[in-house]
């Protein structure tokens, strides 16, 4: 077994794995990636990416049957199951070779195996035709991500009960579909395979959908999909799960009673579990907790040299927020002092019909820290832009300290809110008021005046409605 040296090895090449490669290279290192699969990793292959373009396809398709309110005539519109999976497919594919082509850009070795920690500072590397290579590393950043999270009774198998894996390549559209959980993933997928036209029931152990979201945001949400023939079993868990040769049947309790529902295809998207299995982790003081690596607020593990950036940490599970982490690890390694990440920072985006998005606290929790706050509100069916394209339902929240002016939280659901709420984190991020958000001139028109709007609308200045 040969022995490198390097200055960085980065295990895991997904958004925050490449991106700390990247970076590192940037900043004068010597680099090597390991990764066992494909870079780009979840996100890119199997997650953010490929999911955007099926659900753009299911945009197609609602847009293309609604043809005749446009003044458009169209004949007959279906879903091309086949053609929709292979396009989602090619994105991913352009993206991870160029991917690769930024790695060797940035002149990033790159070695296609698994790496395990043997020591602090070794890494070894089983290549996929059994060789090994030992590395020899100055800093190590650990980028493995996470996995779907296995419940007891729903195990997937690959065929006809699913992870977020299987139900982006589908050969055939069952006729209902059961997805447990409503979070983003969820919901997601849920708003494709109703757009395609197959019945949907999503079973949420929460009292509300997308139950992160700040409360008032997930009631639109439920009435959007519900209205949209999406079936919602909320304060629900599935008990059981017998699985027929012709179909499954899941038992769900609710409000103290239990029902059977027969389905074609169950959907598991109920939280992740982080890759920590075979990293060698027990050769080092890196420590795990509740399968998720401890770090402090600069990447740092309890193991000198070693970091650990991403879904492999813990929430928020956010592919920007792994690649911010992946910039914060690579300059503590270079010997810069970076601002620690900020988790109320990080915007949240659901790519459903409608898009949900937000930044910083909702009104709730900036009420149970102790502020007084000024809630401002502005409807999508009150803006010029969201009447042309005959998108108007949702709106704009936004959530201000009374006694300072401070942005403390934004929220928003309908037509392009995901594009929208960038906006409203930078703002967080210059620490601005509503002040300097008044003096801000918004294009007109677009969907953006919505956000100004529901900022004057906070301190009783709104002018559209």
């Amino acid at each position: 077994m040969s022995t490198q040296g390097v200055d960085v090895v980065v295990i895991g090449g997904g958004p925050g794995g490449y991106v700390a490669a990247l970076r590192a290279a940037q900043l004068g290192l010597s680099v090597t990636l390991v990764e066992r699969e494909h870079l780009g990793g979840v996100c890119l292959n199997w997650g953010c990416i490929p999911t955007k373009a099926l659900l753009r396809s299911a945009e197609v398709l609602r847009l293309a049957r609604n043809a005749a309110s446009y003044g458009v005539k169209a004949g007959p519109v279906e879903a091309d199951l086949a053609a929709m999976v292979a396009r989602s497919r090619k994105v991913a594919e352009t993206l991870s070779q160029g991917v690769a082509y930024l790695l060797k850009k940035n002149k990033v070795t790159v070695l296609d195996g698994a790496g395990r920690l043997d020591g602090p500072r070794h890494v070894v590397v089983t290549r996929p035709d059994g060789r090994s290579t030992r590395l020899e590393a100055g800093a190590v950043i650990l980028a493995t991500g996470a996995r779907a999270r296995v419940v007891p009774g729903l195990e997937p198998d690959g065929r006809r009960v699913w992870t977020a894996r299987e139900a982006m390549v589908p050969e055939s559209l069952p006729q209902r579909l059961l997805i447990v959980g409503a979070g983003a993933i969820g919901i997601e997928f849920a708003s494709f395979y109703a757009a395609c036209g197959v019945k949907v029931t999503v079973v949420e152990v929460q009292d509300r959908v997308l139950p992160l979201e700040d409360e008032e945001i997930s009631a639109l949400a439920r009435a959007a999909f519900e209205k949209q023939g999406i079936g919602l079993m909320l304060g629900a868990k599935v008990t059981a799960l017998r699985r027929d040769d012709d179909a499954l049947t899941a038992t769900v309790e609710v409000a103290e009673r239990t029902r059977d529902l027969s389905v074609d295809r169950v959907l598991v998207s109920v939280g992740t579990v982080g890759n920590v299995e075979d990293l060698g982790l027990e050769t080092t003081r890196v420590q795990v907790e509740r399968t998720r690596v401890r770090t402090d607020d600069l990447c740092r593990t309890d193991e000198p040299g070693i970091y650990a950036i991403g879904d492999l940490t813990g929430p928020p599970w956010l592919a920007h927020k792994a690649s911010h982490e992946g910039l914060i690890a690579a300059a503590v390694i270079a010997g810069q002092t970076p601002a620690p990440l900020d988790p109320l920072a990080v915007p949240a985006c659901t790519y459903g019909h409608p898009q949900v998005a937000s930044v910083g606290l909702s009104e709730r929790a900036a009420r149970d820290k102790g502020h007084s706050v000024r809630v401002g509100r502005f409807p999508f069916r009150a803006n010029g832009k969201a009447i042309a394209l005959g998108d108007v339902d949702g709106l704009v929240k936004t959530v201000f300290d009374a006694d300072t002016g401070a942005l403390l939280g934004a929220h928003l659901i309908g037509p392009e809110v995901t594009e929208m709420v960038q906006g409203f984190a930078v703002a967080r991020t210059l620490e601005t008021t509503e002040a300097e958000l008044m003096h801000t001139i918004f294009p007109h028109p677009t969907l953006s005046e919505a956000m100004a709007e529901s900022v004057l609308d906070a301190y009783g200045r709104v002018l559209h409605v």
